[in-house]
């Protein structure tokens, strides 16, 4: 993340915790729940942009004996971390839906359009600030995603709002904090299964190993590929190693290297390659080897 951008974090920050304060204090005095549900949105907002923040920090560290790669996965914790509790929150409103389906409540109409006006407001600003790094980072993808879903939150609040206002209906209340919850729940599932891929050094989505595969077989002087592995660090930091049999008089191995390498890097973006070469002849002894013993 450049520095400019984690300033726009901060802001987000700070507009996001002053605001859902604000908003808990509303929904208490106004009695609506899908005030209060927008305001648990803004909680994991809060949450998670100063667990991001945290985790960029300790992101830049810089590898030692003990963490050789660095602290980069240490983001997508964070993001693992910012899904489960989103997920509990949604759960949570669903809940309180329910509740309130069965024993309604006086609501104040007024006072919950203003507050969930001004929550529009804050929500569009801190998806402004976060917009330009959320591709850049799956930790950063949660923190905007969470505070897009909460835009869409007050929008509802603001309709339900308006609808009580001149209707009366205070159903109406119950039933947005419910679709709130709704909304959430599979964006918090995406969310968590991309963390989850990393954590588990799955292949990064966007790579077809057999299409790798095929490439690498393409180069010359390659004539077979074994022990392919492709996975993440984290968000943009892909990694691979392999073994390739290669023809030991066709080409220079730093030629193949090279190639290979680039290969990596310009096709399927993966920043680090780890390859050893075995000769052809060799690998040939080997393999009859194994069968004589079998």
């Amino acid at each position: 993340m450049l520095p400019n951008q984690e300033v726009f974090f901060r802001i987000s920050l700070a507009l996001t915790t002053s605001f859902m304060i604000s908003e808990v204090i509303g929904a208490f005095i106004t009695g609506s729940l899908a005030l209060l549900s927008d305001a648990a949105h803004m909680l994991t907002d809060s949450t998670a942009l100063a667990i991001s923040l945290v985790a960029i920090q300790i992101a830049k560290r810089a590898a030692d004996k003990k963490r050789t790669f660095g602290y980069a996965r240490f983001e997508i914790l964070a993001a693992a971390f910012n899904a489960i509790l989103l997920f509990m929150v949604a759960v949570y409103i669903l809940y309180e839906a329910y509740q309130r389906f069965k024993t309604p409540t006086e609501i104040e109409s007024i006072g919950m359009l203003i507050v969930a006006v001004i929550g529009l407001v804050v929500n569009l600003v801190s998806m402004r600030l976060l917009m330009s790094a959320s591709d850049e980072s799956l930790n950063v993808k949660g923190a905007y995603l969470e505070v897009w879903s909460d835009m869409l939150g007050s929008i509802g609040v603001i309709g339900a709002a308006l609808i009580i206002r001149f209707t009366g209906w205070i159903w109406v209340d119950a039933i947005v904090a419910a679709a709130i919850g709704l909304w959430v729940l599979p964006r918090t599932w995406i969310l968590l299964k991309e963390s989850m891929n990393i954590l588990l050094q799955g292949v990064p989505e966007g790579i077809d190993i057999a299409e790798v595969e095929l490439r690498i077989r393409a180069v010359e002087g390659v004539e077979d590929i074994h022990d392919l592995h492709i996975w993440a660090l984290t968000s943009g930091k892909n990694v691979m190693s392999a073994h390739l049999v290669v023809q030991r008089f066709s080409r220079t191995e730093q030629e193949i290297l090279a190639e290979v390498t680039h290969l990596m890097s310009e096709a399927f973006h993966i920043s680090h390659t780890t390859l050893q070469l075995e000769d052809s002849r060799f690998h040939e002894g080997l393999e009859e080897s194994e069968g004589m013993q079998h």
